[in-house]
Parts: structure tokens; sequence; C-alpha cells
């Protein structure tokens, strides 16, 4: 990939905290060091990044702290809780990534930015709450936030119930033109994390709304304004799989915009999942984007020289 042609990469809402761990900063820490080191190596070399995340179990720890702190602290509402996980997870991917530039002698400014995304007030979405965020809740302490907090709430196991939120669609980035900026200038930008801090404007006033935003969706908005041509997404698993569920399951080197949308079509990416990311990489393709690549976070260097991952083009 040519420096002149810069690429977002999208780290995935876990790329922080694994599936069974506490959460503790000093794990935090190591893994954005795994991430960002060879994403240092790929600066080294000229290439030129805007970064984003999802925010995952880190909003879901800040909610939580929100609710057992309810008693002495004034609850925050959810699009500020978006707004603390942007900067704490911002602010450790920046200090890592610049400490792997440095120990590469690149002298570069990492800038963590708090990016809002504009959603449509009238959106189905806020009409039908479904994305499940937060700790899971006995039957006794539903009814109560059902009745005391007006939450809509789902069983989605035995004995679990999970607070359920709007997932708007974002339509614009409202800090672009400072991200723009960045990028123009050398300064390598992690921003619109965990999908944005969601506003709806109003009497051209901007608001915040409790929503959470898909960050695949948002990513690939910020990739079209930008007018990249690469959108890598990073994520748990090494690709895109057809058959994910079956003993035929099989990964899928190279996917033509024609197959992508064929498979979605079929049922193949599940909302949820893989669904949003082959929806964002699609939307960045039909904008003019040349290529979307679906990888493991490790394997970045890898799947942009096409020997990982999954890459969607035309």
């Amino acid at each position: 990939m040519s420096s002149e042609s810069p690429a977002l990469i999208a780290f995935g809402g876990n790329a922080l905290i694994l599936s069974g761990e506490k959460g503790y900063i000093e794990e935090q820490f190591n893994h954005a060091d795994a991430c960002m080191r060879p994403l240092a190596g790929l600066i080294s070399q000229g290439m030129r990044v805007v970064i984003t995340h999802g925010n995952g179990p880190i909003v879901g720890n800040i909610l939580l702290r929100n609710e057992c702190a309810r008693d002495y602290i004034p609850p925050m509402p959810l699009y500020i809780c978006v707004a603390d996980s942007q900067g704490g997870i911002g602010a450790m991917m920046a200090q890592s990534l610049g400490n792997q530039l440095k120990k590469l002698g690149v002298a570069t400014t990492v800038l963590a930015m708090i990016t809002h995304a504009l959603v449509d007030k009238d959106d189905p979405a806020f009409q039908d709450p479904t994305k499940p965020i937060g700790p899971y809740y006995s039957d006794a302490a539903a009814r109560l936030h059902r009745e005391r907090d007006g939450w809509a709430m789902r069983k989605v196991r035995a004995g679990g119930w999970r607070r359920l939120v709007p997932s708007p669609k974002p339509h614009k980035i409202i800090e672009l033109e400072a991200i723009r900026t960045a990028l123009d200038n050398g300064i390598i930008a992690i921003a619109s994390g965990g999908g944005g801090i969601p506003v709806i404007e109003e009497n051209g006033i901007l608001k915040g709304v409790d929503a959470v935003i898909d960050k695949d969706h948002s990513a690939s908005l910020l990739a079209r304004g930008l007018g990249l041509k690469s959108f890598i997404i990073l994520t748990d698993v090494d690709g895109v799989y057809l058959n994910w569920n079956s003993a035929k399951k099989k990964r899928i080197g190279r996917l033509s915009l024609r197959d992508a949308r064929r498979y979605l079509r079929r049922g193949e990416f599940p909302p949820g999942d893989m669904g949003p990311k082959i929806e964002a990489a699609i939307a960045f393709i039909e904008s003019g984007g040349e290529e979307a690549i679906i990888a493991q976070s490790k394997e970045v260097a890898e799947a942009l020289s096409g020997r990982a991952g999954t890459r969607i083009s035309t």
C-alpha cells in the first residue's frame, strides 16, 4: 500500500478486553500494545492511517459503575458513557502507538479525538430498541429498571435480562474536517470511537441521545467522508466465512461486491455479528472505495499484503 493512499483501520470492541478477562488496566494496555505494534511497523514504512475502534465491554463496565454508584453519584446518560469510553480507549491506544513508534524512531503525533455522530431523530430505531448493552439483570432488577427508569429490557438467557437501546444509522461525522486536517498534516487521528457520540440536531443545536451507533457503519461513513480508498476492519475472527455455524464452514480469501451482496441477502452474515461489517464494506465500495479488508488484529500486516483475512472489492 502506497504512503499516498491512507487507510482507515477499525479495531473491534473486544480489542482491549478479551473474553473471560476482568479488564484490569494492565491487561488493557498489554492488548493495546499487541494491537499497535504491527500497526507501528506499517506506519514506519510510510503507511498513513486514521484509526477508529469499538467500545464493547468497556462501555458496559462504565454503565455498571453508574449502577453501583447511583446512590452516591448521579448516573450519567448513555451518550456521556460513550464519550467516557472514547476518551479512555483513545488515550490507551494513543499512548501505546506513540511508544511503539518511538521505539522505531518515528516522530509523529498521535491524537485521540472526541467525535460525535449525527443521527436522525426520526430514525425507526428509536421506536424499536434492539441493541443489548451493559450487565445481565435478575427478574426483579429488570422489573425495577423498566418501572423506575423506563428501560426496554429483554431476557436473553435463563435468569438474565439486558437493557435494550436504539441503534440508529449515522449520517454525518461532526468532526470530519478536523480529522481530515489531522490526516493532511501527518497527525495520526484516533477518532469516532464506539461508533461516535450519538447526537441529533434540533433547530441547529446538537443534543446527545441515549443510543449506540454500530461502529462498523460509523467507521465506513468516516472512511467515505475522508475519500479513502482502503478500509480495514479488525475483529476477533480471521476473515469472512460461509456456513459459519456448520462443519462445512469455509473462509473466503477474496469476495466480490456482487457476491457480498448475494451472501448477505442469503443470510450468511447474521445481524449483530458479521452482517454489519459486510454492510459497512459494501457501502464503502459502492461509494468509491477500492477495497475493504476484514481480518484479525494481529494479522493486519499479513492482511494488507493479501496473506490473511478477506479482501472485498469490485
